[in-house]
């Protein structure tokens, strides 16, 4: 197993795995990004976001690829007004045929030790509530599942009902 800074040729392996989280989700037409979307973003003049990932030696069978991306963390740099400089993991995502093999542990931890490179201090992720082995290993790592937040968004169609409705 390899842990290496994302580059843009690994991005339609990323989306792969953006897909394969949002089927987990049980939201599989949700994911809009495209593999263009990704190059730009996270590699253009100022990223919008950063991605670790997890490679293993490619099944013998294939003979094109020498190595196989099956895990990713990407993240993003935020600002709190009480902290200053956060992450934001936004995904950690590894294959379901690797779970349990240590990778998503090793994807994790190099997300901490970003952190602490970057003398952030806080990393903040979101959880799922009906995924209790997720929330179960983070909170054996030390972080707090904070229960009495709730998550707020507003989708592009609430951005164009807001806009044309709202602002007139």
């Amino acid at each position: 197993m390899n842990i290496r800074k994302g580059k843009p040729e690994d991005m339609s392996a990323v989306l792969g795995l953006i897909q394969e989280l949002a089927d987990f989700e049980k939201e599989p037409d949700a994911v809009l990004v495209t593999v263009d979307d990704l190059v730009r973003d996270g590699f253009g003049t100022t990223p919008l976001f950063h991605v670790f990932v997890a490679e293993v030696e490619a099944d013998p069978s294939d003979s094109e690829q020498a190595k196989q991306i099956v895990g990713i963390a990407l993240y993003y740099y935020r600002y709190s007004t009480w902290k200053g400089k956060i992450i934001h993991l936004e995904d950690l995502v590894v294959k379901d045929k690797m779970r349990g093999t240590g990778l998503g542990y090793a994807l994790y931890s190099e997300i901490i030790k970003q952190g602490k490179r970057d003398n952030v201090r806080r990393i903040d992720w979101h959880v799922l509530d009906w995924n209790t082995p997720a929330i179960d290993f983070y909170e054996k790592s030390g972080a707090k599942v904070l229960k009495n937040w709730y998550l707020a968004q507003m989708d592009e169609d609430g951005i164009n009902y807001f806009v044309d409705n709202r602002l007139k």
